[in-house]
């Protein structure tokens, strides 16, 4: 297969930068995931690997062989779009296998990777059809599906599965996944929906404005978030940040969560770690303290190091329920909401209150001005 490298890759229309000296290294054979909301630069990085946009600086390369002055056909890149465009006048079968033609490969061979890719796909149905009479994510899978069937050096995907229904949507994730696996083709896959970069890279980049805010496993990204934007992106509910202060106090050091005039909402930090790597940061200042809805621990009765506060909001989820709590009112009027995931038979009311502290070992700090992580 192959290896895709982006080195120091800007891409600019007009004024407007769409991405900003990127480098990117992709391995052989890796699912490789580039993550960001509308407008990032996903697409633009798409189209540059492809060859249907140049690049005014920096160097993509292939398998080790520059490729800015090739054209999009001698890259061997099958690029799957979002929106899919069929031939008209040809069945689903005949506008799978047009991309293999130019192969001649037999017609035994075009038949088989055909009714494969379909199979996978649950399209088989369809292939007799013509565009006109596919909804739109039966398109959608056709559209992959003709991409599918070449076997290109590189898959470049570009939010492949954003048309399907939920259910589809996840059975999809899976059947790529695992389809990639059993190919061993390199892909590149562009989304901005952070469960399918998730459950389905070996790793992923975050993207934003044009410029890569962290590279690394989706393990690596989850539990080390390298800044606010990252912290706030990814996961399902998201990490709550709040406006807090460190101060140190008889040998210990002691986290106080934006109250805004309310009572203190503050905590002993017990982790030897984090403490240690505090201090080490000078502690004594203000920062955004953050963590992960399933690392917040709320109790109706009273628990250690842990403050009290009001229930907000209560969201039944079926296998979680989702328990907000307010940390008081903001200059905006607005209330400092903090979310808890908790058992699915947790019973709280509004206006109930409860204690509330945190996992130990599972607690983050940002530098207030720079958004950076400083553990």
């Amino acid at each position: 297969m192959a290896t895709v490298k982006l080195e120091n890759i800007t891409k600019r229309f007009g004024d407007l930068t769409a991405l900003d000296d990127i480098t990117l290294d992709i391995r052989d054979e890796e699912f490789f995931v580039l993550l960001g909301q509308t407008g990032a630069g996903k697409t633009t990085t798409l189209r540059c690997i492809a060859g249907l946009d140049k690049p005014e600086e920096g160097t993509i390369y292939l398998d080790g062989v520059s490729v800015n002055d090739k054209t999009p056909a001698e890259r061997d890149v099958a690029f799957v779009f979002q929106s899919h465009i069929l031939y008209p006048h040809l069945s689903v079968y005949e506008n799978m296998a047009f991309p293999l033609h130019p192969r001649k490969l037999s017609s035994e061979e075009i038949d088989r990777r055909v009714r494969d890719i379909a199979q996978m796909l649950h399209i088989e149905h369809l292939l007799m059809r013509t565009p006109n009479q596919l909804s739109g994510g039966e398109t959608q899978r056709v559209g992959l599906g003709r991409a599918m069937v070449r076997r290109p050096q590189v898959f470049l995907m570009d939010e492949p599965i954003s048309n399907l229904d939920a259910k589809l949507r996840t059975e999809m994730r899976a059947e790529i996944r695992w389809r990639q696996r059993d190919l061993g083709t390199t892909t590149f896959y562009v989304t901005h929906d952070q469960v399918e970069a998730m459950s389905m890279a070996d790793r992923i980049a975050i993207l934003e404005a044009g410029k890569i805010q962290q590279l690394g496993t989706p393990a690596d990204i989850y539990n080390h978030p390298a800044n606010l934007f990252v912290a706030g992106f990814v996961g399902n509910p998201s990490m709550n940040c709040i406006p807090s202060d460190i101060s140190a106090a008889n040998s210990e050091l002691r986290l106080t969560l934006a109250s805004n005039g309310g009572s203190d909402k503050s905590i002993a930090i017990q982790d030897e770690k984090i403490t240690k790597a505090l201090n080490d940061t000078n502690p004594d200042r203000d920062v955004v303290f953050g963590v992960h809805p399933e690392d917040v621990i709320v109790s109706h009765q009273s628990i250690s190091n842990a403050f009290q506060t009001e229930v907000y909001s209560v969201e039944p989820l079926g296998a979680e329920t989702i328990v907000e709590v307010t940390l008081g009112v903001n200059e905006t009027g607005s209330h400092t909401i903090l979310k808890a995931c908790t058992a699915p038979n947790f019973a709280a009311e509004i206006g109930q209150y409860l204690y509330v502290t945190f996992v130990a070992d599972r607690m983050h700090f940002f530098d207030k001005i720079t958004g950076n992580a400083l553990l």
